[in-house]
Order: structure tokens, then sequence, then C-alpha cells
């Protein structure tokens, strides 16, 4: 993420700034506005990029060499007058998180290495693994900020629940009782409730972020559950195994194939969401669910549940940039592709891709749990399926970035 020099003081109204304020400068969804000029900024220029650094776990150098596509890119829309004046920073998630041992380090050197040789204004601890905690809150300011949301009531705001491949992150904006009535975070633990002041309003904001329970991760948590045993979860006609994290997990397949029932008892189990809660109302594994309330009332939901939907034609329309669904939507898509046999699969849904269907069912079971055995929401309830956002006219990603750049020039903490 890199945000362009910005050098001198203006005032807001000249520059009719209704968007991201820091005293210096304008930041909009499409330039950044300083001195009366306006010029690209990468983070506003959002280049999708896969694999991720974790897949080059082994690699740590070639990790770091295929960031440098989106690094030339900067190079090129960013003034050469503003390169050392423009701050440069990568935020690594729950793909980093989760490696064993010193990969994660490795590969962190490797980019701090690229990144410091780059002209850009750079600090070695620009480069570091960001917690889930801070990932669910600037997912929460992109949400808000492209929605125009921000500076105003709490009952105007959205909810998010953000289920990445390693973790899953709910946040929202919760009241001044349940904030100071929060439970306190006990040693080693991240608070789950913090003070942010964006465009004049300051919100309590309730964030908590479910390492091991993004969707690549609970795929992984399932297989090892099943060891020894069959799984519920998986067609029959399945063979291999699943790799993640850098282990490989073995499953074997029921003779009649994947159950709805069986595979959703399962995931319950998994989920935990029978553990002793020491507060008023928790989600699952014992964790304070924040009290609810309005800013509960409307939620967004992102990544792999909009692309979900996309494959099992919950969301028929691939070019949308999002769709208001209920809960049970993903339950009757679940029962349906439990019911098949992959082979079925391929004849019934041929455009499919081989990763995806092998483990379709179990997605859509453990997305439906997820949402209304763990997070507490009404089957009925309807919900926004998210992966832009329309802004000032242009579709924008609503993914964290935005908000950690939003960070970095508004002053949030």
């Amino acid at each position: 993420m890199l945000l362009p020099d910005c050098a001198s003081k203006m005032s807001e109204d000249k520059l009719g700034c209704n968007s991201v304020w820091n005293g210096d400068c304008c930041v909009r969804e499409g330039d950044a506005v300083c001195n009366g000029k306006a010029s690209k900024g990468l983070f506003l220029n959002l280049m999708p990029k896969k694999p991720g650094l974790s897949d080059f776990a082994k690699d740590p150098r070639k990790g770091a060499e295929s960031l440098r596509p989106m690094l030339e890119e900067a190079l090129r829309v960013i003034p050469a007058e503003q390169h050392s004046t423009t701050p440069l920073r990568l935020g690594a998630t729950a793909g980093l998180r989760l490696l064993p041992g010193d990969e994660a380090v490795n590969l962190l050197k490797e980019v701090r290495t690229l990144l410091g040789s780059s002209g850009f204004m750079f600090q070695p601890e620009w480069v570091n693994i960001i917690d889930g905690t801070q990932e669910g809150s600037y997912q929460w300011v992109t949400t808000n900020y492209l929605r125009g949301s921000l500076g105003r009531r709490l009952d105007e705001t959205v909810g998010i629940v953000d289920l990445g491949g390693g973790s899953v992150q709910m946040a929202y904006a919760i009241s001044d009782e349940d904030y100071i009535n929060a439970p306190k975070a006990g040693k080693d633990e991240v608070a789950s409730v913090q003070q942010v002041k964006l465009l004049n309003m300051t919100y309590n904001l309730y964030v908590h972020s479910y390492l091991h329970y993004g969707l690549l991760a609970f795929r992984a948590e399932v297989f090892k559950h099943s060891e020894g045993t069959t799984c519920p979860c998986v067609a029959k006609d399945f063979e291999g195994s699943y790799m993640y994290a850098g282990v490989k997990h073995m499953a074997a397949v029921r003779d009649e194939g994947s159950h709805y029932m069986d595979c959703r008892a399962l995931v319950v189990k998994i989920l935990n969401v029978d553990h002793a809660c020491k507060h008023l109302k928790c989600t699952f594994g014992g964790v304070w669910n924040g009290g609810g309330g309005d800013g509960f009332k409307q939620l967004f939901v992102a990544s792999f549940f909009f692309d979900k939907a996309v494959d099992a034609g919950i969301i028929r329309n691939k070019k949308v940039a999002s769709a208001v669904v209920a809960p049970s939507e993903f339950e009757r898509a679940a029962k349906k592709f439990c019911s098949l046999s992959l082979a079925e699969i391929v004849q019934r849904f041929p455009k499919l891709k081989e990763q995806k269907r092998k483990y379709i069912c179990l997605d859509l079971v453990y997305q439906y749990i997820l949402l209304v055995t763990g997070f507490g929401i009404d089957p009925n309830q309807k919900v926004t399926l998210v992966k832009k956002i329309l802004h000032r006219g242009s579709e924008v990603e609503a993914s964290w970035p935005l908000g950690s750049a939003i960070e970095l020039v508004s002053g949030y903490q």
C-alpha cells in the first residue's frame, strides 16, 4: 500500500472533500488531491495478486519477487518526484500467521529487502503481520467508508463478517454501555473493543478474529477430526488429500458419499458452539459476541462468502458487485450439493473448477452454520454479500487494505 506525498495544508472546503481528510489531503476513491493536483495511489488501484505470500513459504525469495509487478506499477503511477516521500507498507494476514517455524520470518525478511531498495519512503517495521483484530477493524472502516457511513450515527453503520482463508473476522459499532461493560482482555489477549475517531465521530468498535476458522483452515480441521474414519462432508468419488499450511490431510469417503445432516453435525461440533460462556451472550468457543445492537442490524459479509455464493449459484450474475440474500440460501445450496456425487456435480455444474467442487458441500455447510449457529444470525435475515461497493460512480473492492490506508492518512488508531 502506498500513499502519495501530501506536502501543503489546504482547507477541506477548498478541496470539496467529503471523503477522508487528514488535515493535509483529501483522499478519495480514485485519487489523492494535494496542492490542487491529483496523483494516483496504489492502494486505490487495487491489483489482485495470487498466489499469496504464504504459498511461497519454502522459497521466500521467490515470494518477495512475486510482489515486483505491484511495485513496478507503483513506480509507474506515482510521479518520480514523490517516490522518496511516499510511504510503502505491507501487511500480511492469517496465511502467514499460521506458517510453522521461521517460514513467515524468512518471507518478511526477503520482502523488506525488496521494498527497502524501491526508492519509496520505507521503514523495516512497515512490513509486518497484522493481527486479526486490525484486519477486522480495517475491513469495517473500508466498508463503512465506501458506503458513506463514516461520520454518521451508530445505527447508520453496518457490521461486517469477513471470511478469509485462515481466519474469520466480525466487527461492528456498539453502544457506550456495551463498550463500558465489555470484558477486559486477559494477559496476552487482544482487547475486543476499541475506540476509533473518524470524520469527527467516535465509534466504539467491537472486533474479534477467529484464527483457524477461515474457510481453508476449517477444511483442515474437518479432515483432522475425520482421521481414522470417514468424512461425511466430501462427495462420493472424492480422491486425494487436502494440503493446508504445509500439512497433508487424508480424507476417507463414505460409500454413500456426503450427507448434509451428518456434515452439519460435524461442523457444529468443531465450531465448539457449546463451549462454556462466561458472558451474557457468546458466539462460539466462549467468545463474547459484543452485545449486538444497532450496529449489528445491517450486515455485510465478504470474501469467501461472496465467492462461494457465486460458485453455488446463489448469486447467478457473476458480474454483480453485491447481492442481498438470506443465510437460508446457503443451507438450501448445501443440501443440494451434499446430495450429489462428484460425477453428478461435474455433469450438472461443468464450469465449476475441480478444487471448488471437491469441497463445495463442506464449504456451504460451514458458511451456513457459521452465520446462523456461530454468529446467531436469523436464517431468514437479509445480509449483503459484498465484493465491491459502488462509491462515487465507481465499484471499489471492499477489502481491508483501503481501511489501513485510511488509518494512515486520517489518524485512526
